[in-house]
């Protein structure tokens, strides 16, 4: 080749390198458009899969997600894609795939003797073009979420670092949007302008934060809650203590047709009978000593809105008859009053009490139970969807990180086995004390087992014999702290020697004494 015919190889060479960078970032801009405004998280993904066979030549894309981290179905592909393919292609991508799976590191699979006329999708491919299945892994930090895997149609040069390097921008980004929804599932901005009329339910999204769950225990509920929040039906909320009754009530009041208008708490088990008839219905001036002024009740205060009954089992049967005319008639009158006051409001009612029992033993009365049991909701304990620990622990990570000033990167491997496997007695709220106090302890960025309660720290998890004496103890936090550095530097027996301050030979006799094999940890070559 001679000079001249070489300087425009190269010149051609360049152009074709900007263009396809120029089309890149386009199609990352679009991502962070179509992740942030699109009106729903799956069509946002798709959205990008279209792109990215738009600009990108990368056709045939489908993301899968993880089971537990994102219910929104086993597999996303872009439009057109569920069209059947040549079965040889479909053979490198389920390879690729799965080498992901197993290294979690990109995987580049060539389809080698590729026959146009048998691949079918929406993007036409001229015979023996040169394919390649591209799969990256989809991680948050450390969090394993899934995968994204299309397949590159080559007409000229092709790189492989240079897209893989894209792909991992791109699969960066659609980590942190699922880490968003796995807490705000198709949650959206809402852009448009603001109305005279409040708007139905029926044009709003239904609005469940800060209710954390993606469990199928927890989307059965949210569909109950759906279907009666934007009616004036009355609610009993059934569940046991620290399950989250309150915010279960409170979402019903803001996705109801009373949103604008008043939510009243009243927590039945904290006000002693004598005080509960007036701070329900109020008084007027002088109605017993020490009344000097009239005070309006809590059913008056919730007028036009929701009044939320929390503790409803604990009302004495006296308290109880009172409320039943409320339910019955919508109207009552202040302590020590004659003129009577219409309740124009909405009832919930929460408990964690077996009211049908209470019955039986003569401690509620059934009437009011009728009246109140409308419309239950059951709300399932922790245990019952576990799921959710992990959304929920990292919910609870990021709000005292924020209110305690720490900084707080990860969870270790060993803490999160003893948050899955624990059992969960006092449910949401016992679990949102435990990281409130584990943030609080650690002080090196990582939230480990010892940070954890007692309660949590059992040997399965710990990996050492159990026991409560000083020996014990400090085999376990050693044995974290040596896991936590080999995973840090991909079973680099010197790095994480040098990280934990030890000789070469300390750390790997350390690592046999508790069963680490470093193999387990290093990042398999490309």
């Amino acid at each position: 080749m001679n000079p001249r015919s070489q300087a425009a190889s190269i010149l051609l060479q360049h152009s074709e390198d900007r263009i396809r960078r120029e089309r890149q970032l386009d199609v990352l801009r679009m991502a962070a458009v179509n992740l942030e405004k699109s009106a729903g998280f799956v069509d946002g993904l798709k959205e990008i899969l279209g792109s990215l066979e738009r600009h990108c030549d990368l056709v045939l894309g489908r993301i899968n997600f993880l089971d537990g981290v994102i219910d929104i179905g086993k597999e996303i592909r872009a439009p057109g894609g569920e069209k059947p393919i040549d079965p040889q292609v479909e053979e490198a991508i389920q390879m690729a795939n799965q080498d992901v799976l197993r290294n979690w590191r990109p995987k580049m699979v060539p389809v080698p003797n590729f026959e146009g006329s048998r691949f079918h999708s929406t993007f036409e491919v001229e015979r023996g073009v040169q394919l390649y299945v591209l799969s990256h892994p989809i991680k948050f930090n450390e969090r394993k979420m899934g995968t994204l895997t299309a397949v590159k149609v080559c007409y000229g040069s092709f790189e492989p670092k240079t897209e893989q390097s894209f792909l991992s921008v791109l699969t960066s980004m659609i980590a942190q949007s699922g880490m968003i929804n796995r807490f705000y599932p198709d949650h959206q901005n809402d852009t448009a302008a603001p109305q005279t009329v409040a708007p139905t339910l029926d044009k709003v999204k239904f609005d469940r934060s800060p209710i954390i769950g993606n469990s199928k225990a927890m989307t059965g509920v949210f569909e109950l809650m759906q279907q009666v929040a934007d009616t004036d039906t009355t609610v009993l909320i059934l569940g046991e203590s620290g399950v989250g009754k309150e915010l279960i009530a409170d979402a019903l009041h803001r996705n109801s047709i009373r949103r604008g208008k008043p939510f009243i708490k009243v927590n039945c088990a904290a006000l002693p009978e004598t005080l509960l008839e007036s701070e329900l219905f109020g008084h007027e001036r002088g109605a017993f000593t020490g009344a000097h002024t009239q005070k309006k009740g809590r059913f008056e205060l919730a007028g036009g809105g929701t009044i939320f009954l929390d503790e409803i089992g604990d009302l004495t049967l006296t308290t109880q008859i009172k409320l039943l005319r409320v339910l019955q008639q919508r109207e009552f009158e202040r302590l020590g009053g004659v003129s009577t006051i219409k309740a124009d409001v909405r009832v919930i009612a929460a408990t964690n009490r077996n009211l049908e029992e209470m019955i039986e033993r003569g401690q509620f009365r059934q009437d009011l139970y009728y009246r109140l049991n409308v419309f239950p909701l059951h709300v399932p304990a922790l245990r019952e969807r576990k799921t959710d620990v992990m959304p929920l622990t990292d919910y609870f990570i990021e709000k005292y990180r924020k209110v305690h000033n720490k900084n707080i990167r990860r969870i270790s491997t060993p803490a999160i086995d003893m948050l899955t496997s624990y059992h969960w007695p006092g449910n949401v709220r016992e679990l949102e004390n435990c990281m409130e106090r584990a943030v609080l302890l650690s002080n090196e960025g990582v939230i480990r087992g010892h940070h954890l309660p007692p309660s949590l720290q059992i040997a399965e998890s710990t990996g050492v014999e159990a026991g409560n004496n000083l020996k014990t103890t400090l085999e376990s936090m050693e044995r974290e702290l040596i896991l936590d550095s080999l995973k840090a530097s991909k079973g680099n027996m010197a790095k994480a020697a040098r990280e934990l301050g030890l000789t070469e030979r300390v750390m790997g006799l350390r690592a046999k004494k508790y069963n680490l094999d470093p193999r387990k940890f290093r990042k398999p070559n490309a």
